[in-house]
């Protein structure tokens, strides 16, 4: 929260982000005491709350600081992790639901200000950062009617277009255009590669690590430097729980970072500190924040138990979430947490200074070379038993081997003899880091 002091620098402050466009106080009302100041925004003191954040009564905001609270959150995030620089186009992934739907708004508003900043600056040292939106069709995994799709599909048309300039570019691709460089009927084969998949569990990360290979083939075409994802300390603390419960621990501190560069195009999570709760109420609040219908079916196996486990211990203490977040960010960061400096002499030096600035330096980072080629999780090699590295030596030693114990288990098949069948439904991006190594990319971090 803000303070009081007009001359707080503290890192820690939302003051800058959050008064941005705070009304001036009614000091008529300011100067009602007694049990009438109960009743009104904890912070403006002005108007009468609406809601209250996962404080509960002690954090009762109206509708307008309940906004700019966390949209501080939003803007601390990208600032102190330099998320986004003048330079950068970003891609901001949109589901239509109400993270998505909040973090798109958010950084409109980020690029808005920063535009009427460029026409009224003399200097234009500083470039304004390009936005562009992309929407993952999954309905080929679900069974949905064509006219549901069709209506979903042009609310998110209508939702993007109704933002005000600059102009957002949005692209609408099905799940199973991963496939599209293999010249092949792409969702013969994305349900081919599903039904290989036995475990439940298995099949709803497959699809996840398949979601994020096809962001990246999006931002790589189109000139995109950052990928924006609207995931929230709710969805991250259901992850923390879920990818230990898989064996998943020594990868976990990469995937609940600010900033994870272990990806040809960085990935980003600016809500990193906003609760689903709060996000969920801002919609209700705010009526142009209108939100699709998800086109996603409910989460089963352990994904579902996880989901359910943390909703009830949610609902015994609001802030359970936040705590398991904290908590989980207290492991060591991976060296690809953070975003690369920039080297580029063609880039303006004010945008460099901009971001050398603000690039956090971890104090230390684990380092690694091995990555699975099916979800790209960091390996430490020394942990795998011999008896695994050796279990698909007969037919395909690249896959097996390379891959990290959850997908060893939950995604790759049992039978030594289907390893074969199973590599050649894979999407090319996988087959390609799974027999040449995945070490690539990470010469520029080391």
């Amino acid at each position: 929260m803000a303070c009081n002091s007009s001359t707080c620098n503290s890192s820690g402050c939302y003051k800058g982000y959050e008064e941005e466009e705070q009304p001036k106080p009614n000091t008529k009302a300011a100067v009602n005491g007694g049990n009438s100041c109960q009743n009104l925004c904890v912070k403006c003191k002005v108007n009468e709350p609406v809601c209250c954040g996962i404080g509960g009564e002690n954090s009762r905001f109206c509708k307008d600081c309940f906004k700019n609270n966390l949209y501080g959150k939003f803007k601390q995030a990208v600032t102190y992790n330099a998320m986004i620089t003048p330079p950068d186009k970003v891609l901001v992934a949109f589901s239509g639901g109400p993270s998505s739907r909040v973090v798109l708004q958010f950084v409109h508003e980020m690029q808005y200000k920063a535009q009427k900043n460029y026409d009224a600056n003399k200097d234009k040292s500083l470039p304004v950062f390009g936005v562009g939106v992309a929407f993952i069709d999954e309905s080929s995994t679900h069974s949905f009617t064509s006219q549901h799709i069709e209506k979903a599909i042009e609310d998110i048309r209508l939702i993007v277009s109704n933002l005000a300039p600059p102009s957002k570019e949005l692209f609408v691709v099905p799940v199973e255009s991963i496939f599209s460089s293999d010249g092949i009927d792409g969702k013969e084969r994305l349900k081919e590669l599903l039904d290989a998949v036995s475990d439940v569990t298995g099949k709803e990360d497959l699809l996840i690590h398949l979601r994020i290979l096809l962001l990246q083939k999006i931002a790589s075409e189109n000139g995109y430097t950052r990928i924006v994802l609207g995931s929230c300390t709710s969805r991250i603390a259901c992850h923390v729980i879920s990818a230990t419960v898989k064996g998943q621990g020594y990868s976990l501190s990469a995937d609940i970072q600010y900033v994870d560069s272990r990806w040809e195009i960085p990935v980003v999570l600016p809500l990193r500190d906003c609760p689903a709760q709060e996000l969920n109420t801002l919609c209700s609040l705010d009526g142009s924040l209108k939100i699709v219908e998800l086109l996603n079916g409910p989460c089963s196996g352990i994904n579902g138990l996880v989901s359910s486990f943390v909703k009830v211990l949610q609902e015994e203490n609001p802030s359970r979430e936040c705590t398991i977040v904290r908590t989980a960010g207290k492991l060591t960061p991976f060296h690809f947490n953070r975003v690369p400096e920039i080297h580029d002499s063609n880039v303006p030096s004010a945008t460099r200074r901009h971001q050398k600035r603000y690039t956090l330096k971890p104090n230390g980072s684990l380092s690694s070379d091995s990555f699975c080629p099916i979800c790209n999780s960091p390996l430490k090699k020394s942990n795998f038993p011999s008896s695994l590295r050796s279990h698909g030596s007969q037919q395909n030693p690249d896959l097996f081997a390379s891959a990290c114990s959850s997908c060893q288990f939950q995604i790759l098949p049992k039978d030594p003899s289907l390893m074969e069948e199973f590599l050649s439904l894979l999407p090319q991006q996988m087959i390609t880091k799974a027999k040449h190594g995945d070490q690539g990319n990470f010469s520029l971090l080391r």
